[in-house]
């Protein structure tokens, strides 16, 4: 069995999704951040890399000022920026555009990246998608993250809805989607994570109806 070297990349875990315009719905944020801490010391216990990510727009922009109170993360995260690994500003919704990130992961060796933070609307399942064509195995927690409502002139979406389905289609090809305590488990053990495949999770999704 080859082991893995993973980071543990906590995305955009600020005040503007606590605070802010845009505060995270499902699941609870107070429970998902608590999840994210829980990843963070897990991380640290087993000599686990830490990236944090800061999404950051100029000062003027409503979401996400540079400086601004909604632009910190928030202080669960905030406490452990002097430990961390690595540190990253970002402004488009995947962790790998524009950034230094990929060069920094294969300089360190990591061939696998566990995702916490917000949104799973967004950037979780950009950065999922894009580390696909890089060649990294990618992990979900799935209670570590959360999703906002949707209405647009396409429809509406409740955070539940809007987070489930994107789970489960992480699942079907991009994504090892777990718990946090399942994770936490499996950097102890070392027993890897193992993710679905399109075509199983459209045969079993057949199964169903």
């Amino acid at each position: 069995m080859t082991t893995q070297r993973r980071a543990l990349i906590v995305i955009d875990a600020q005040q503007e999704y606590f605070d802010g315009l845009l505060p995270i719905q499902y699941p609870a944020r107070d429970e998902s951040i608590t999840r994210i801490q829980t990843a963070i010391d897990t991380a640290k216990q087993t000599g686990t890399s830490i990236v944090l990510v800061q999404h950051e727009l100029p000062a003027e922009a409503p979401v996400f000022a540079s400086g601004s109170a909604t632009w910190q993360n928030h202080p669960e995260v905030a406490a452990h920026e002097n430990i961390a690994a690595k540190r990253i500003s970002k402004q488009f919704s995947s962790i790998f555009a524009d950034t230094d990130l990929e060069a920094w992961l294969r300089e360190q060796d990591i061939d696998t990246i566990t995702l916490v933070g917000y949104m799973t609307n967004n950037c979780v399942i950009a950065s999922a998608a894009a580390a696909e064509p890089l060649g990294f195995a990618v992990e979900v927690l799935s209670d570590a993250t959360g999703a906002i409502d949707l209405t647009n002139d396409a429809g509406t979406a409740p955070a539940p809805q809007v987070h489930q389905t994107l789970m489960a289609l992480l699942h079907s090809n991009w994504a090892a989607v777990t718990d946090t305590q399942t994770w936490t488990t499996t950097l102890r053990t070392g027993v890897p994570l193992t993710k679905s495949d399109l075509i199983t999770s459209a045969t079993q999704g057949r199964s169903t109806r």
